[in-house]
């Protein structure tokens, strides 16, 4: 199997079409008709990506988006017969991967989830220096400790861990947590960052992770505490 799809869709027939072609492609799929059981089904089951209506009984998907992306990175296609631009935008400022307008082909839909799984990597875990980031569920852990980050501190954190002694400065840290471009204080990257390390402090007292370069930027990079003060 290529990966777990989760279909959230309150039309039978349609969900029906889309998981039997996405069978056909390799795909498991796992098919929910209640916007209400999303969430948690996501937070147990942990899919590799997940087709959402906006449309639903019992919970919106918008209000999903918004609060699995509270916890969770997996990649999001929104499906929906809403063709407005604010709603397209809106849709993906709360966390999005791609949107699919109804009607549409299976084909299409298929298409779109290899794409959105190229371009995302899929699900997977990175390991470094006592760290280990779990991108499906946004989740960190440090010594064997949850960090409990916010899903914001987890892209900081995971960008600079994917390139570790490389020195990036605000802005570009900036454009990456924030790809939206929103207009962001510089210093809410120092903000973020400084909340990280307490984070990283109470998991792994005396350890840094992530180091400051005066005037220029930040690194991640494993090395133990000798005192002195960290400029942020």
């Amino acid at each position: 199997m290529k990966g777990r799809v989760l279909i959230v869709e309150d039309e039978p027939k349609l969900a029906g079409l889309m998981g039997d072609y996405l069978e056909q492609a390799g795909f498991d799929t796992h098919r929910l008709e209640n916007g209400i059981e999303a969430v948690p089904w996501v937070r147990e089951h942990g899919p590799d990506i997940i087709l959402l209506d906006l449309m639903l009984p019992g919970r919106d998907g918008m209000e999903i988006c918004r609060e699995i992306r509270s916890f969770s990175s997996v990649p999001i296609i929104m499906v929906t017969a809403r063709v407005e631009e604010l709603d397209r935008l809106l849709g993906l400022e709360l966390g999005a991967d791609d949107y699919i307008c109804k009607p549409f082909s299976p084909r299409e839909v298929v298409a779109r989830v290899k794409a959105v799984l190229r371009r995302t990597g899929g699900a997977h875990t990175t390991m470094a220096a006592g760290l280990e980031l779990d991108e499906s569920r946004y989740r960190a852990t440090f010594n064997g400790h949850d960090l409990e980050l916010t899903a914001v501190e987890f892209k900081l954190l995971h960008f600079l861990a994917a390139h570790p002694g490389r020195i990036y400065g605000r802005h570009q840290l900036m454009d990456h947590i924030y790809p939206d471009e929103r207009v962001v204080a510089d210093r809410t990257i120092d903000s973020h960052i400084k909340k990280l390390r307490k984070k990283i402090d109470r998991a792994g007292p005396g350890t840094e992770l992530i180091h400051s370069l005066y005037g220029v930027g930040y690194k991640f990079e494993y090395s133990v505490a000798h005192g002195g003060n960290r400029t942020a």
